[in-house]
């Protein structure tokens, strides 16, 4: 337990980024599955779309890095091609 009043709120504050920083991490992972789980073409397109904003805008937020998002997003575009 932090002995000092700062520490007591830094650990707060880590906490609640941590947690939105594993909800935003887990909206992509899941909006990743139902697309690969997809076999519609035209629904496919719809979930390549979903998934590049839900990874967008985690990018935008900060949580994974701007590069990591466009290598994502380049995955989920050659995956829907194929």
């Amino acid at each position: 337990m932090p002995t000092h009043k700062s520490a007591a709120k830094r650990m707060k504050t880590s906490d609640e980024a941590r947690r939105r920083n594993r909800h935003a991490k887990s909206s992509i992972r899941s909006a990743i599955k139902i697309l690969d789980a997809e076999e519609d073409p035209q629904k496919i397109a719809d979930h390549v779309k979903a998934a590049t904003s839900v990874v967008d805008k985690a990018a935008r937020k900060k949580v994974i890095s701007k590069n990591k998002a466009a290598r994502i997003k380049s995955r989920l575009s050659k995956q829907a091609k194929s």
